[in-house]
């Protein structure tokens, strides 16, 4: 399957938008999709920190 364009994604964004969205609706789901997609590409690179260790450094500064 051939990679959409930044223009193709954001159409069908658009698609499955309700009629009444407002221009932030569009740029908040935009936004969220950066942040996935950007998340999705630093664990494929192994830029992650596991579960387990983010909880112990919540847990160790709310003490």
């Amino acid at each position: 399957m051939p990679m959409q364009t930044t223009k193709e994604q954001v159409r069908e964004l658009l698609d499955h938008l309700p009629d009444h969205a407002t221009l932030n609706d569009v740029m908040y789901e935009i936004y969220v999709k950066q942040k996935i997609e950007r998340g999705m590409q630093a664990s494929r690179e192994g830029r992650v920190t596991p579960h387990n260790e983010v909880r112990k450094r919540y847990l160790d500064h709310s003490r």
